[in-house]
């Protein structure tokens, strides 16, 4: 007969061996959980539990933001908002050594602020500016590996469907959590910048200069972008002002998005590609969250979680020390799971172990929203780490002529930048929190 801690390490093993036969993550979660629940509590009250359990998830008014942000990345995908953004910052510091990769940086940012998905980026932007650095000569490696890792800016630069998903999950303001990314994602961006400038100085000739614009070239690119940056204004600020909810901004972005897609071009084929997409990933998305819950609740009758917490007390382990190892998980399932999936599948359990230690004397709420950015981090840093970081492959899909193992090493620099962004964010926390308690 095994002890409840057993029986929820022996669920959970369950399910990541069914998500590693390529059963979809929200139907192995579904699984394992059935598993525990029946064999705690019996089929009868597991019945019982779904009658009304499914419905009381789904009915829950904070999931309206999810599908409307992603029906704004869809819009802006499909209506070519991201060849705006490229020409954009490309018409200002394309003309620098190693600019146009700069430029790709500077363009997954703000793609990244309206998609929201750091694959949908990785895709997006692996379209728009790899035909420009390889018309320019570009190494293979500085190419792919700067739309690889500029990709992962979507999963942190609000408004991100991920941290949506963190907040409900935990119940913590996803205001606050979207203001709190912000200082985050600005030193990822300026690391990844520091990165290119790497490349380029170790071997210039892997970023030759682009063309330098004229001034006329650069103002066009400037009014074209600005409805852009006004949706972005809409959507956030609002949010961070408290002038609407994110639900209310969500849809005023979708809207406005859907406006601005179809002025530069975005047809009927766009449109029902953007309404598809947008259902195929929220459909994925709610068949996780069921999963989850039902994983959780039979986790919950197990008390795995109370029990592991408990022992890392007793055991005097060093807080910091209980945070490196989930952190070291993190980065091991981000090689071989997507970032929404693993969120779910990991804040349940990792959550409440958290919230019970002592971290640089930080109240409850302050923990919450600082282990989240410092977990969605460490996410990122799965999707381009070795050796199947999932931005890498979505890259390579694009770039055929490149090999797996030259993007490899062309997200080197990037991956060194991840890890000090990371120590930072682990050891100052005020670099999360500060604008939280300023605003």
């Amino acid at each position: 007969m095994m002890s409840g801690v057993e029986l929820g390490i022996f669920l959970i093993a369950l399910t990541l061996l069914l998500i590693f036969l390529r059963v979809p993550i929200g139907i192995a979660m579904f699984l394992g959980g059935a598993v525990g629940f029946v064999t705690v509590v019996g089929v009868a009250p597991w019945l019982n539990w779904l009658k009304g359990a499914v419905y009381a998830r789904l009915a829950s008014f904070d999931l309206i933001v999810i599908p409307l942000f992603i029906l704004m990345g869809q819009f802006a995908t499909h209506g070519g908002l991201s060849k705006l953004l490229f020409r954009f910052v490309n018409a200002f510091i394309g003309h620098f050594r190693g600019g146009i990769a700069l430029a790709t940086i500077g363009a997954c940012a703000g793609f990244g602020a309206i998609c929201g998905s750091s694959m949908a980026t990785a895709a997006t932007m692996g379209a728009v500016a790899y035909p420009e650095m390889r018309r320019y000569n570009y190494a293979g490696g500085l190419s792919t590996g700067v739309i690889a890792a500029g990709g992962t800016l979507g999963i942190l630069i609000p408004p991100s469907v991920p941290l949506v998903v963190y907040a409900i999950l935990t119940g913590e303001s996803i205001g606050a959590l979207f203001v709190a990314a912000v200082i985050p994602a600005m030193i990822a961006l300026c690391g990844y910048l520091l990165a290119v400038f790497y490349h380029v100085m170790r071997d210039p000739k892997a970023g030759p200069a682009g063309p330098r614009s004229n001034w006329s070239e650069r103002l066009h690119a400037t009014l074209a972008v600005l409805p852009v940056a006004v949706i972005f204004l809409l959507v956030v600020v609002s949010i961070y002002g408290g002038w609407s909810s994110p639900t209310e901004a969500s849809a005023v972005g979708a809207v406005a998005t859907f406006v601005l897609a179809v002025m530069h071009g975005m047809g009927m084929r766009g449109t029902i590609a953007s309404l598809s997409g947008t259902a195929n990933a929220t459909a994925m998305i709610f068949l996780i969250l069921i999963g989850a819950d039902m994983l959780n609740s039979a986790l919950a009758f197990t008390n795995m979680t109370n029990g592991i917490t408990e022992w890392i007390l007793a055991s005097g382990m060093q807080p910091l020390l209980v945070v490196g190892v989930i952190l070291v998980i993190y980065i091991v399932l981000g090689c071989v799971m997507e970032s929404m999936s693993m969120i779910m599948l990991t804040v349940p359990l990792f959550y409440p172990i958290i919230m019970k230690l002592d971290l640089w004397g930080l109240s409850q709420q302050d923990k919450s929203i600082w282990f989240g950015i410092l977990a969605l981090t460490v996410v990122e840093i799965g999707l381009i780490t070795p050796p199947v970081g999932l931005n890498v492959f979505v890259v390579n899909r694009t770039a055929g002529d490149v090999s797996l193992a030259t993007t490899f090493r062309g997200v080197m620099p990037f991956l060194c930048s991840d890890l000090v962004r990371v120590l930072i964010i682990l050891f100052v926390p005020v670099s999360a929190l500060w604008l939280v308690h300023a605003l």
